[in-house]
Order: structure tokens, then C-alpha cells, then sequence
């Protein structure tokens, strides 16, 4: 028990969010270094014969530059064992960031230090703030010119309602960035453009009395105005408080460079330093233990065509209690059956090995023959119980799917079902009425463009789309006392159905929803549906 509970406590897992192109993924290769997990950072936006980023493996990343599924990558670094969920930072992806926020217990915010608070972080950080998880905070870039310090902090608060606490303080920024105040050691840590592939670094720690080592590292100019400027935080700034870190309430704030690997260290070891083992879950039996409890997981996501080689099918699980072993039993509840987790797995992005045991906090990704969904619950066989759902978001766009070569129907259909079942989008039919067509729903458009891509690339399948108008979807929450034959709807109103045989309505416009409730008694209508 003494080595599962140490195994277990010395685990921190957490989620990477940001908008693009603020620096997440530069930053999280910068965390695998220090780990020792690789020995050079790559470059996701290089040419094609440059380094991709260790996190980005997906075809479509690597020619686009940006991540569109999540990673999962596990190092050791000190006496911890990280696990890190990298997140699409574009909009267009965000049910992936949603999902596998669901998986972590704690989230670091990367902000482009010349752009503040952008628009995807602040949708991204509201899910944080409902799963009330602590959020750490790393202002990035502040090797280019940045905005002012205290605006920046001030749009963190105004913008995401959150109070903030800078651990560090930066002077200056681009040209003339001189480097870090750690308000804890009392000290400057000087700046150096280091070796940007490397973990070594050529910074100096002064002792921020001494006032004559200050000025001549600093110049006057700028030690004068970092004086003002710590005045200025200590009398008006919130203090730091554990107790509101960990209830999500204030995030403590880090400045640094991703990108010439400055401040990266200084982050890690505070945070780490900060952050809790592994948090208990709230399940339809009561809380989860982490400690207490024999071993329970639940899938957070769906990964087909992994390794091009295999055309396989991964499902990430998070673990929340006890210990796996290679060839336990396990219960998969929703299947209702016994079984043994196939070669269960742990990655770095695409690179995997083969794992004897896994603890409490670790992400572990298993063959899935197609029985997983997202959000189904493995437990011990002695238990039965289920984790709460994860929230299936609205599609906000939908297009019919018609294939160019109708010969190919099986390949069509496999594909876009492996796919849908990923969550990356949610496929429908025409309601009752005997035909094969398929419609589809993404969050953001861009899941249309990687959909054609990985039908083709993938599965061998040509598509075209066709756009239609609906807006708005609704799930029937009393499927069972309603008629769904005789519901009577508005002219711009359609009946669909999910892959489970879900009744579901499509409409325009948005007054279409209240009308269709007023002119049908009883009926009951949500907004999205639960894994």
C-alpha cells in the first residue's frame, strides 16, 4: 500500500491550452527536454524536411502547423511522473480540448505576452472554470514586444474572472528584456538568449539587494523602473494562496520564453511545486478515491489509424484509482463485460511502449476492437459503478456527405464511423425515412476539411459536401413519452437521429426551438447530449 500511495502522490497531470500560435507546443517540447524524454526540440512550422513537433503526429498537423488532436505524453522529472495532455489551440477543435480537459487535473494557460487574453482561451478557460480546476498561467514571448505588464494581468482578470498572482516579473521585453524578478528568492535571473534546442542556459541569479551588481546587469534605466514597478505589485497585487489556487480562484502567473527556453525551468519546478497528485472523481456510486479505491479508468478519446502500419484503433483511458497490471481483469461497465485491456500503452505522441503497470493520474491508451465509447467507465470486476459523462457539445455546422464512387460504400461508412466515434464529428440520419444518407455536425468548419482529408488519406474514400443551412440542434430528453411521428415543428425544422437511434431536431433559426416547444406539450429539448 506505502508504494502505491508513493507512486500515486509523486503523479501530476495536467492539460496545455492556449490560443494558436501563443507557444503551447514549443513549450510543452521545452518540458520534455528538462525530462530527458527528447534530446532536441523540433519546429512544427519548419519546411518538410525540418523536425515536427513531438506532440503533432497526424499528417494533417505536420503540413498544416497545428495541432487538431490531442497528445499524450508522459516523462519523469525530478522524482515526478508528468503526464501532459497537449490541446488544439484552434477553436475549430475545441470538443478535443473539452474532452481531455475531463482527463486532467489541472490546466496551464499559455498567453502570447503581445496579444493578452484571446478569444479561444477565454472559450477554453470556461471550461476550466466548471470543472473548477486550478489553472496556472504562462505569459509566453517575452523575447518580441510585449504589452504592458499590469494591463496584461488586467485583462486576465477582466476577461476570465480570475484573480492573478506573478510569481515572477518580467523587465522588460523584446529588445530589451533583461529577464525575470522571482518575488520568492527576491532575485533576478538574468536573461540569455540560450541554445534554443537545448536545456542549458547562461542566465545569472543576483540578489536583488545588490544594488551595484543590479545596475550594471540591469542599466539604471531599467532598475529604477523595476523598482517602481515591484512597489506598485506588492501594495496593490493578490497574495498567494494555495487554498485559492486549488479551488481555481486565482491562477499564479509566470513570464518567460518558450522559444529561446527561458523561464521554462523556473515554471516547471513552481508548478510542480504547486500542483496536487491526483484529484478523486464524483461517480453515480459517490467519490472515487484515488487512494482508497481498486482500479478504475474512464475513455476520454478515440484515436483510429494511429500507426499507419496497423490501421488500429486507440482508446485513451485516464486512470482514477488503484494500480493497472499487465493482464488484470477488468469490468467495462457500459458493455457489461469482463475483460483483459489489450496491450495497454503509453506515449510519446506517436512513439509508444508497451506499460507492465500504471498508476492513479496516468493516461494509458489500449487496442480498441470498436466496443469503447467516450466516456465509458472500467473498473475492478468486484465493482459497478460510473463516472460522470462527458458533455457531447452542439455542431454548430452540418453538411450532407455524398460519396463520388458508390462502389466503395463499405470503406464510406467505416471510415466515418471510426471517425465520428473519436468525437471529432457527429454523424446523423434522415429520421424514419429509410435512406442512407449521412449527414454530419462539426463544431468549427475546419473538421470538414480534416474529415475529407482522412476519408481520403486514410480510408481511400472521395467525398463531396454539401452545405445546409441548419444552425441549431436539440436532444429529445423524454424521447420515450413523446411521438416523435406526430411532433409538430416550424417549416425550417427537421427529424434526424444519431448512430444509437437518438431523435434529434435540426433547425435555422433560433426562435424555431421555442416555437416547436410551445406547440408541443410535454416535449422537452437540451442542448447537448452525455457520453
Amino acid at each position: 500500500m506505502a508504494d502505491l500511495e508513493k507512486e500515486i502522490k509523486r503523479r501530476r497531470t495536467f492539460a496545455i491550452i492556449s490560443h494558436p500560435d501563443a507557444g503551447k507546443t514549443t513549450l510543452t517540447e521545452k518540458f520534455l527536454l528538462y525530462g530527458g524524454a527528447i534530446n532536441l526540440a523540433g519546429s512544427v512550422k519548419g519546411k518538410a524536411t525540418a523536425r515536427h513537433a513531438v506532440s503533432d503526429w497526424m499528417e494533417i498537423e505536420k503540413e498544416r502547423g497545428i495541432s487538431v488532436t490531442s497528445s499524450v505524453l508522459q516523462f519523469e522529472y525530478q522524482d515526478y511522473c508528468i503526464n501532459i495532455l497537449d490541446t488544439p489551440g484552434h477553436q475549430d477543435f475545441s470538443e478535443d480540448t473539452y474532452r481531455t480537459l475531463m482527463a486532467a487535473d489541472s490546466a496551464v494557460m499559455v498567453i502570447d505576452a503581445s496579444k493578452g487574453v484571446e478569444a479561444q482561451t477565454r472559450k477554453l478557460f470556461k471550461v476550466c472554470v466548471m470543472r473548477k480546476i486550478p489553472i496556472f498561467t504562462f505569459i509566453n514571448k517575452l523575447d518580441r514586444d510585449a504589452n504592458d505588464t499590469f494591463e496584461l494581468l488586467d485583462d486576465i482578470e477582466k476577461e476570465l474572472g480570475i484573480a492573478t498572482c506573478p510569481v515572477n516579473w518580467p523587465i522588460g521585453s523584446g529588445k530589451s528584456f533583461r529577464g525575470v524578478y522571482d518575488r520568492n528568492l527576491k532575485s533576478v535571473i538574468t536573461y540569455s538568449d540560450t541554445e534554443k534546442g537545448t536545456k542549458e542556459g547562461k542566465s545569472e541569479k543576483i540578489d536583488f539587494n545588490n544594488l551595484d551588481m543590479m545596475k550594471e546587469k540591469l542599466g539604471s534605466e531599467a532598475y529604477s523602473k523595476l523598482c517602481e514597478e515591484i512597489e506598485l505589485l506588492e501594495g496593490a497585487g493578490a497574495d498567494f494562496s494555495q487554498e485559492e489556487v486549488d479551488k481555481g480562484n486565482l491562477t499564479p502567473v509566470f513570464f518567460g520564453s518558450a522559444l529561446t527556453n527561458f523561464g521554462v525551468e523556473m515554471f516547471l519546478k513552481y508548478f510542480l511545486d504547486m500542483t496536487m497528485p491526483p484529484l478523486a472523481r464524483n461517480s453515480d456510486n459517490g467519490i472515487i478515491d484515488p487512494f482508497k479505491n481498486d482500479f478504475s479508468a474512464f475513455v476520454f478519446k478515440i484515436q483510429a489509424n494511429m500507426n499507419k502500419a496497423h490501421r488500429d484503433r486507440v482508446a485513451f483511458m485516464r486512470i482514477c484509482s488503484g494500480k493497472y497490471e499487465a493482464s488484470m481483469e477488468v469490468k467495462h461497465v457500459q458493455g457489461n463485460k469482463v475483460m483483459r485491456l489489450s496491450q495497454p500503452q503509453q506515449m510519446m505522441a506517436s512513439d509508444r511502449h508497451v506499460v507492465e503497470e500504471a498508476y492513479a493520474g496516468d493516461i494509458i491508451g489500449v487496442f480498441d476492437p470498436g466496443i469503447f465509447s467516450i466516456g465509458d467507465t472500467l473498473c475492478s470486476v468486484k465493482d459497478e459503478f460510473r463516472f460522470e459523462g462527458i458533455p457531447t457539445f452542439a455542431p454548430e455546422h452540418f453538411a450532407r456527405v455524398r460519396q463520388v464512387d458508390t462502389m466503395k460504400r463499405k470503406q464510406f461508412v467505416k471510415g466515418i464511423t471510426q471517425i465520428a466515434q473519436e468525437g471529432a464529428i457527429q454523424i446523423f440520419q434522415e429520421f424514419n425515412t429509410g435512406l442512407e444518407e449521412i449527414i454530419v455536425g462539426v463544431v468549427g468548419v475546419l473538421q470538414f476539411e480534416v474529415l475529407k482529408y482522412r476519408l481520403e488519406n486514410e480510408y481511400n474514400v472521395d467525398i463531396r459536401l454539401e452545405n445546409l443551412p441548419y444552425e441549431y440542434i436539440r436532444w429529445i430528453d423524454n424521447k420515450d413519452e413523446i411521438d416523435i411521428e406526430k411532433l409538430t415543428g416550424t417549416s425550417d425544422m427537421k427529424k434526424i437521429k444519431d448512430l444509437k437511434g437518438n431523435p434529434l431536431l435540426l433547425f435555422i433559426n433560433s426562435w424555431s426551438v421555442g416555437m416547436t416547444l410551445e406547440r408541443n406539450e410535454g416535449l422537452k429539448l437540451a442542448e447537448f447530449g452525455r457520453n
